[in-house]
C-alpha cells in the first residue's frame, strides 16, 4: 500500500467516526444555527454582503475554534484511550501519515460545517435591502458577493490553522482531561488571550514593534486582519476604522501556526 493510500485509509475512518458521533454533529449543528441565525438578523438591512462579512468576523473568530475543539480534540486521544492507538502502529504507517490522516479527515468535517454554515448565510445575505449605505464604495470595487466568498475562503484557511493547533493538544496529552484542559485554554488563548496579551505588552512597554506587525502574530488577529484588508476594504471609500495586522506578517503567522502544530502532532503521536 503506498503512503497516499494509508493516509486515504485513515481520512476515510475519521470521516466515518464523524458521521457516527452524535455529539459532533450537536456541536456541527450548534455552530451552524449561530451563523445562520446572525445573517438571518441582518436580512432587509443596509449594506449586503459587506455589512454581513463585518457582523460574522466576531462570530466566526471566537466560534470556529470552539467548533474546531469539539472536532478534534479526541481524536488522538481517542485512540489512545481505547488502545486503538496501540494497534495502528503495528501497521505499516508512519506517525506523519497517521497524523496527516487525522488531521485532513478532521479538518475536512470543520470546513465542511464552516463552508456549509456560512454559504447560507450568504444566500440569506441576498435577500438584503438593496439600498447604498454611506460607508460603501461607488466605484465596481464596491459590495458584492465577492466580499463574501472572501471571507469565507479567509475562514476555511483560519479552521485548518485551528484544527492543527487543537490535534497538536490531542497527540501531546496524557489523557482524556488533559486533553480537555488544554484544548480548552488554547481555545481560549487563540480567540482572544493572545492579542490581549500583545495589547497588553505593548501598553506596558515590555515589547516594542509595530501593532499591525505584532498582531499577525494571534491566528485570531491574523484571520481579523487579513478579512479587513482583503476581503471588506476593497469595497470601502475610504480605510475601514479596525485595526488590522500586516496580510503578509497575518499569512505567515497562520501558516507558521499550522507547520509547527503538525510537526509537534507528529513527533509526541507515539515515541
Amino acid at each position: 500500500m503506498s503512503r497516499r493510500s494509508r493516509t486515504a485509509a485513515v481520512i476515510d475512518r475519521e470521516l466515518r467516526t464523524l458521521v457516527r458521533t452524535r455529539s459532533l454533529l450537536a456541536v456541527a449543528g450548534a455552530f451552524a444555527v449561530v451563523v445562520i441565525a446572525v445573517a438571518g438578523g441582518a436580512v432587509g438591512a443596509p449594506g449586503g454582503y459587506v455589512s454581513l462579512t463585518l457582523d460574522l468576523l466576531t462570530v466566526v473568530e471566537v466560534l470556529v475554534p470552539v467548533l474546531a475543539f469539539g472536532v478534534v480534540y479526541r481524536s488522538i486521544r481517542g485512540d489512545a484511550d481505547r488502545s486503538e492507538l496501540d494497534v495502528i502502529r503495528t501497521y505499516p504507517v508512519s506517525r506523519a501519515e497517521y497524523v496527516g490522516g487525522v488531521y485532513l479527515g478532521r479538518t475536512f468535517g470543520v470546513l465542511a460545517v464552516v463552508a456549509a454554515s456560512l454559504g447560507v448565510a450568504g444566500v440569506l445575505a441576498s435577500f438584503a435591502s438593496p439600498s447604498a449605505a454611506s460607508f460603501l464604495a461607488t466605484h465596481s470595487a464596491g459590495d458584492s458577493p465577492i466580499v463574501f466568498v472572501r471571507f469565507v475562503a479567509l475562514a476555511m484557511g483560519y479552521a485548518l490553522t485551528v484544527s492543527a493547533v487543537i490535534i497538536a493538544a490531542s497527540a501531546a496529552a496524557r489523557s482524556t482531561r488533559e486533553a480537555l484542559a488544554v484544548g480548552v485554554t488554547l481555545v481560549v488563548a487563540v480567540a482572544v488571550g493572545i492579542d490581549l496579551a500583545i495589547v497588553g505588552l505593548l501598553s506596558g512597554g515590555a515589547v516594542g514593534g509595530s501593532l499591525d506587525v505584532l498582531l499577525g502574530v494571534s491566528p485570531a488577529s491574523a484571520f481579523r486582519g487579513l478579512v479587513v484588508e482583503l476581503a471588506v476594504a476593497p469595497a470601502l471609500a475610504s480605510p475601514p476604522p479596525i485595526p488590522a495586522a500586516s496580510p503578509t506578517v497575518s499569512l505567515l503567522g497562520l501558516a507558521g501556526w499550522t507547520a509547527v502544530s503538525l510537526g509537534i502532532a507528529v513527533l509526541a503521536v507515539w515515541r
